[in-house]
């Protein structure tokens, strides 16, 4: 089990990479993880849904990702609450009060789902969440420790020195667990280091004579972790670094930003400049296309769009003859209205749209969890994603769809061609659509990233990474491989 001594010190990087490796030395390999709190999701084949993370990690071991890899998903809708995700279907919404509640409810589906990966593999690689340390939490751990002690799975500790440190959080977390946990620490590793690593071995040393753990290698900086996809929305931040793209796309970040692995293929495009707009920010005149992402809280983030003056700026930017793209929640926003009549977001109301689709939505209903092929109409292009999300959009708009799936449509595009919107997350990720659709906004070359290529390539890159800075054999010990 891979446990971090702080939030976003690396873990699901880690366990993707060391998937990938051990894949590679021809053992059968399952990622998991029991508790994950994110809105970025993935759907699995059978209409389930986990964190994106562990679909990646998935990929790295060259299986299709499944609900018992993530049995427990929380989403985050407000400040105080969440929705509980619970082998990949909704169980409740709860406040984060409630949920520490539950523990006696959700540890041993937690590890009915980790026996069963165990069943049908050489090794499982389990990331923690969060610290160890936060021992505030320990009471309703079922995410680090409180997994590791009653599973009896060994750990190693990974350390950030990024954001410096790193001797201290070793130390420090390994001081504030309890004895039976510190049985379970196999030794450590300290990630995301940039220059000699020479000039840690007293740092190393310290860290082994304060606690005794072994080191398991210093993991450089990785260079191509900004080609996978993220965890969380910690990883926005990445997006927007060119400012020379020949295209350039806004992005509007909510609140509840939700799926927001769709930017990753329009970030892997070297002629496409991503502008990611914050709170407090307009948004920039002039640019191709504004792209409304998904969100956890339709509402919510609407009236936080409002607020922000942004439907005046996407008002401005139609009325120029600019584009617009909505997906999921965004497509929802797009229309006159987003109705919650049974509150399953929050407070039950009705919030107006921007009104740029004659379209209405009504939030409620089981939610709805597919992988979707079909085309572009436009373009009648292939395109290939997944759909996640709760309501039915219904109106004249929809007489002009965006998308064919199977016998259906999806989707609205506006009698000028200016605004469309779709349920469809991942469509960028296919490389013909991607390319027209760019084609369109401007002239340009485009297409020449082939993004699941990219990411398989990357995957590989990091498990060599992996293989050639830490000890895998020592590691495959500590699982009891040997």
């Amino acid at each position: 089990m891979i446990q971090g001594t702080s939030s976003d010190a690396g873990k699901s990087l880690v366990v993707a990479g060391l998937c990938r490796a051990f894949r590679r030395q021809g053992l059968d390999v399952r990622p998991f993880k029991p508790q994950n709190m994110s809105n970025n999701a993935a759907v699995t084949a059978g209409g389930g849904e986990i964190g994106r993370a562990q679909a990646l990690q998935a990929r790295a071991c060259e299986v299709p990702p499944d609900t018992d890899m993530n049995p427990i998903l929380l989403k985050p809708q407000t400040d105080v609450g969440a929705q509980v995700v619970v082998r990949g279907k909704v169980l409740r919404n709860a406040t984060a009060r409630e949920y520490y509640t539950l523990k006696d409810q959700l540890l041993p589906i937690a590890i009915e789902s980790f026996e069963t990966l165990k069943a049908d593999c050489d090794i499982v690689i389990v990331e923690g969440a969060g610290s160890p340390a936060e021992v505030n939490l320990r009471h309703a751990d079922i995410a680090n420790m409180g997994f590791a002690v009653p599973t009896d799975t060994p750990v190693i500790l990974v350390g950030d020195i990024e954001r410096g440190g790193v001797i201290a959080n070793m130390v420090g977390t390994y001081h504030l667990l309890e004895s039976e946990e510190r049985a379970l620490l196999s030794g450590y590793i300290v990630n995301k280091f940039r220059g000699d690593v020479s000039l840690f071995d007293d740092g190393l040393a310290r860290i082994t004579q304060e606690t005794g753990m072994r080191s398991f290698g210093i993991l450089p900086w990785f260079e191509g972790a900004r080609r996978l996809p993220a965890e969380d929305a910690l990883g926005l931040s990445r997006y927007g670094s060119k400012t020379n793209g020949n295209v350039s796309i806004a992005v509007p970040v909510f609140s509840r930003v939700a799926n927001f692995d769709d930017l990753d293929p329009l970030a892997a495009e070297p002629d496409v400049d991503l502008v990611m707009v914050q709170q407090g920010e307009p948004i920039p005149a002039g640019v191709d296309l504004i792209l409304l992402t998904g969100s956890k809280a339709t509402r919510a983030d609407l009236t936080f769009l409002f607020d922000q003056g942004w439907d005046i700026d996407i008002q401005a930017h139609v009325r120029r003859g600019g584009a617009v793209l909505g997906l999921c929640a965004g497509y929802q926003m797009l229309g006159h209205s987003v109705a919650d009549p049974a509150g399953v977001e929050g407070t039950a109301g009705e919030t107006k749209g921007l009104a740029l689709l004659d379209v209405e939505t009504v939030l409620g209903g089981d939610k709805t969890l597919r992988p979707v092929e079909g085309r572009e109409l436009a373009s009648d292009l292939p395109i290939s994603g997944y759909e996640m999300h709760i309501g039915e959009t219904d109106g004249p708009a929809l007489t002009n769809p965006m998308l064919r799936l199977g016998d259906r449509n999806d989707g609205a595009v506006s009698r000028d061609g200016l605004v469309s919107g779709c349920y469809v997350h991942g469509l960028f990720a296919s490389d013909l659509f991607r390319a027209a659709f760019l084609g369109k906004l401007k002239d340009g070359t485009f297409g020449s990233v082939r993004y699941e290529s990219m990411v398989e390539t990357t995957l590989d890159d990091l498990a060599a990474h992996c293989a050639r800075h830490l000890d895998l054999e020592a590691i495959g010990s500590a699982a009891g491989l040997n």
